[in-house]
C-alpha cells in the first residue's frame, strides 16, 4: 500500500488541508493519506499551539465531518520522543509498516526550508517527496537542489488553497 504522511500543527485544520488530502488520495497513486498532528513543529513556535489532543479531535471531527475516504488522522506522533523530526516518523512507520510505501507530502514553502530539516538528504534518499503549491510573492519559484533528486515530485496539477492556519488565527485574534 502507498501511504502518505502529510504532517502538521493543524492549528487549526481548514478546508485548504482537507481539499488537498481529498485531492492526492483521488489523483496521485497515494492509497491512504495520514494526516499527521505534530505535537510540535520544531521549526515553529510552540506557544501559539492549542494543545495536541484538542488539533487531533478537531482534525478528526473535520475528515468525518467530510466523509473523506482514504484520509486518517493519525496521532502516531504523540508516542515519539521529542521532539519530533520527519525522518525519525518515516523510520517508525517504515518498521512499524514494512509492506507499505510512506510518502512525504509537504507545501511548497516547507520544500525551501527542506535543507533545514533534520536529515533531510536521508529522506530524499529513501523516501518520494511530493511537493504541493504554496504561492508566495517572493517571486521564487520550486526548484529542486543541486544534482539529481529522482524522488521529489512537484504537483504542479494540485489545486493552491488561498488559506493558512496562520491567517485564520490572525483573523480570529482580530475578531
Amino acid at each position: 500500500m502507498v501511504r502518505a504522511i502529510y504532517g502538521g500543527s493543524f492549528n487549526p485544520i481548514h478546508w485548504g488541508h482537507l481539499g488537498l488530502a481529498r485531492w492526492v488520495v483521488e489523483h496521485t497513486d497515494v492509497e491512504e493519506l495520514w494526516l499527521m498532528v505534530t505535537p510540535n513543529n520544531p521549526l515553529k513556535d510552540k506557544t501559539i499551539l492549542t494543545s495536541e489532543e484538542s488539533r487531533y479531535e478537531a482534525a478528526k471531527a473535520a475528515v468525518e465531518r467530510e466523509g473523506l475516504n482514504g484520509v486518517i488522522v493519525s496521532d502516531f506522533e504523540f508516542s515519539l520522543p521529542r521532539p519530533n523530526y520527519t525522518a525519525q516518523t518515516l523510520r517508525y512507520l517504515s518498521a512499524r509498516y514494512p509492506n507499505d510505501e510512506w510518502v512525504l507530502l509537504i507545501g511548497e514553502d516547507n520544500w525551501r526550508l527542506f535543507p533545514q530539516w533534520r536529515e533531510w538528504m536521508w529522506i530524499l534518499e529513501n523516501y518520494r517527496v511530493l511537493v504541493y503549491p504554496r504561492h508566495s510573492d517572493d517571486g521564487v519559484s520550486f526548484s529542486l537542489p543541486e544534482g539529481k533528486v529522482k524522488n521529489v515530485q512537484y504537483l504542479a496539477q494540485a489545486p493552491y488553497f488561498d488559506i493558512s492556519s496562520t491567517q485564520i488565527r490572525e483573523k480570529m485574534k482580530n475578531k
